[in-house]
């Protein structure tokens, strides 16, 4: 079982202040409103190794832009990592086809063995010949996710590009701020005991795990990272994290319904990422999340099965209406 460790709050806190104004200082000179969620710190770093400007936005937009106007799309892995490819994740004919109007598609590394992460080596690959690439090659694919890698094989070989290392900037356009970010991360992961906080979307488990005087697990997703959080007395938790009453819950087997059922509670958060704040916290119990989600789920694969098609992903969201419908009670 994890050990529990008390968090100093106002130390936290106090550390959190200083991110919100980072926050600001993005928002107001470039436009970018949520700089700690989805890995976008790496968005940064590699925009600032290449001397690009970051264009506001998340899944679905376009990364950055140099100063002679070119798009950039920017595709990253971490040496950490257990797949050392590119995923191009629920790829359609519109996203390929997205990928004409990219000027250039950045295919980064990222050296994570040290503190901070490294942006040390990358292709820059058009996207026409990304685009023209993923045309043929996901005639191949048959998963029903519709999730492609690509790998330094496909980009060397079938592309024909060459790799390039990155010539580290002495003062890039974000590197003040950069130098900050690493800085205090450090102080909120000693502070904390949770590593990578600013990788997919881990700093908000820990603010939340924070106000509920929780631990985050460092380990998710291994044998012992089967869940989010933990309490004193080892109960565990699954968050679920949404700017709006709306939370996904995504690749939803049995084997992870299951999982839920072993939870003390599932936790459903609101937060506002501009402004690094909890809006509301809703707790469920999971039996009732678990029925209601197969019950979603089953709504959902005879809509489609109606239209002559198969459900792609087993993926489905808990709405505001839901809360009703499992019991959830506001805790926050």
């Amino acid at each position: 079982m994890n050990d529990f460790k008390p968090i100093d709050k106002s130390k936290f806190f106090t550390l959190i202040e200083k991110y919100r104004k980072i926050q600001y200082v993005f928002l107001n000179e470039f436009g970018v409103d949520d700089i700690f969620s989805n890995s976008k710190i790496y968005e940064i770093v590699i925009a600032n190794e290449l001397g690009h400007n970051l264009i506001p936005g998340h899944s679905g937009s376009k990364d950055a832009k140099d100063d002679s106007g070119r798009i950039y799309e920017y595709k990253h892995y971490k040496e950490s990592s257990s797949n050392h490819t590119w995923t191009f994740n629920d790829f359609s004919d519109t996203t390929i086809e997205k990928l004409n109007s990219c000027n250039f598609v950045i295919f980064a590394h990222i050296a994570d063995e040290q503190f901070p992460e490294k942006f040390d080596w990358y292709y820059k690959v058009p996207g026409k010949t990304v685009s023209a690439f993923l045309l043929e090659a996901t005639k191949r694919i048959t998963n029903t996710r519709k999730m492609i890698n690509i790998s330094k094989n496909n980009i060397e070989q079938e592309m024909g590009v060459v790799r390039v290392t990155v010539m580290p900037v002495a003062a890039g356009k974000y590197s003040k701020w950069l130098a900050d970010i690493y800085s205090i991360e450090k102080e909120i992961e000693e502070c904390t005991c949770v590593t990578h906080i600013l990788t997919s979307n881990k700093i908000w488990e820990v603010l939340i795990a924070v106000k509920l005087d929780h631990n985050v697990n460092s380990e998710q997703g291994g044998r012992s990272g089967a869940h989010d959080a933990f309490d004193e007395k080892g109960n565990q938790f699954e968050y679920k994290v949404s700017k709006t009453f709306s939370w996904n819950f995504q690749d939803i087997s049995e084997n992870v319904l299951q999982k839920y059922k072993s939870d003390k509670a599932i936790i459903l958060a609101v937060v506002d990422k501009t402004k690094i704040e909890i809006t509301a916290i809703c707790s469920a119990e999971p039996n009732k999340v678990v029925r209601r989600l197969k019950q979603k789920l089953n709504e959902k694969r005879e809509r489609i099965k109606s239209k002559g098609k198969a459900l792609r992903r087993l993926q489905v969201s808990l709405s505001k209406g839901d809360l009703g419908k499992i019991n959830a009670r506001q805790i926050f």
